[in-house]
């Protein structure tokens, strides 16, 4: 395959892989933003709630991701005694956090208005669940 090629894949995974976010992103008008984030914690793809103003700026979104990428990897340890993750939740006072580890590598970061209740925070928990096994 020669370099046009290679590019061309790059592109159409690139598209796929917005097109998740966005699908997950339509599950809820409680999700803020959906992306996806390699083991080193580098955006590979990513959508935002239209018209949302971001909590991070740049600088402390890479900072963040590069966290719950290292966070994400250092639980991979525990995966033969206590069984592989299938979602870790973060709550903080302004937002709450969901990742959710990808079988190829990296994980979905998840973020959520703190408003939401702990039963719809449940259902919508099962929904991103269930729809990221499809993908």
């Amino acid at each position: 395959m020669d370099n046009k090629e290679q590019n061309q894949v790059a592109r159409e995974e690139s598209i796929r892989n917005k097109e998740k976010c966005h699908n997950l992103l339509l599950l809820s008008q409680k999700i803020r933003f959906v992306g996806m984030i390699n083991n080193f914690g580098k955006t590979i793809a990513g959508q935002l709630r239209p018209g949302l103003v971001p909590l991070l700026n740049v600088e402390q979104a890479i900072n963040e991701h590069f966290i719950e990428a290292t966070r994400n990897q250092l639980r991979k340890a525990f995966d033969s005694t206590l069984g592989p993750t299938t979602y870790t939740l973060t709550v903080n006072e302004k937002v709450i956090t969901l990742t959710f580890p990808l079988q190829l590598g990296g994980y979905y970061y998840v973020t959520l208005d703190n408003d939401i209740g702990k039963e719809d925070l449940a259902e919508l928990i099962d929904s991103l669940t269930q729809k990221i096994r499809t993908f």
